[in-house]
């Protein structure tokens, strides 16, 4: 697959937008695949979390996030779902669903609805151990500070304020996919 070439698509040359998700897909692509080369036990396809790794963030231009240099018009918690679509046009399904599924430490259709998401009301967690490893590996980088790994407790602490179902989702993800033993 070439990402690089869907990446040129939509984020232009130059621009700070493209540096921000590179820079922060690139953190997120060498922690997963350090997780992958960790846990060959996992099975997981080192090829497709590269890949996926880069594009997971593909929506963020579509969303009103300023702050990153995000000037579209969507609210950001729907940059999943509209890097999805655009996955999804590309013939890219299994990346579609990394990009829907990595919010937080995943979504449920009843979290959607209780706090009124703009969302179609339906779960968007992880399943796969390819989803699972990207989505974790994305909660120890910020597109503010992409340049800056978390620590296990700095993202833990981030997730905190989502709900302790996410924080239990990130504790066990933390324990299976440790990189030192």
């Amino acid at each position: 697959m070439d990402w690089l070439r869907i990446v040129d698509k939509y984020y232009p040359e130059g621009t700070e937008l493209r540096r921000i998700l590179l820079t922060h897909s690139e953190g997120v692509a060498r922690k997963a695949l350090a997780i992958v080369d960790a846990h060959p036990e996992l099975g997981a396809d080192r090829d497709f979390v590269a890949d996926a790794a880069m594009l997971h963030d593909v929506g963020i231009f579509l969303t009103d996030a300023a702050g990153i240099q995000c000037f579209g018009t969507e609210p950001y918690i729907r940059h999943g779902v509209l890097g999805a679509a655009l996955m999804r046009e590309e013939g890219c399904e299994r990346i579609a669903r990394v990009c829907e599924r990595h919010t937080g430490t995943g979504l449920t259709r009843e979290q959607i609805v209780r706090q009124q998401l703009p969302l179609p009301h339906r779960d968007f967690l992880p399943e796969t151990v390819e989803e699972e490893i990207i989505c974790y590996a994305d909660k120890f980088f910020s597109k503010t500070r992409p340049e800056e790994e978390k620590t296990v407790e700095q993202a833990r602490r981030s997730l905190m304020k989502f709900g302790e179902e996410g924080v239990a989702r990130f504790d066990a993800w933390t324990a299976r996919f440790a990189l030192s033993r």
